[in-house]
């Protein structure tokens, strides 16, 4: 699947401003998760799960740890992206 790094940023985006009721717009790519968004491991597990489910990558729990911003995720689908989606538990 050919993605472009804009695509992975509208969904999570999106994602986020429905999980979390917050406007769209106030999400770049610089906003921390827990820090500007409060969001909760809760928050981030449904996200790293729609993540897994639309990009077919596979995020362990320690990769996840690592990703603090909104940018650093679109990286990590970028990266993943269709390389392990067969490591599902």
């Amino acid at each position: 699947m050919d993605i472009s790094r804009e695509q992975v940023f509208v969904l999570i985006r999106d994602h986020l401003a429905d999980e979390l009721d917050l406007d769209a717009t106030a999400i770049a790519e610089g906003t921390r998760f827990k820090e500007d968004l409060e969001a909760d491991s809760l928050d981030l597990y449904t996200l790293v799960q729609e993540l897994e489910d639309t990009y077919g990558v596979h995020m362990s729990d320690e990769q996840a740890a690592q990703i603090l911003t909104v940018g650093q995720a679109v990286d990590f689908v970028l990266a993943h992206n269709g390389t392990s989606g067969e490591r599902r538990p």
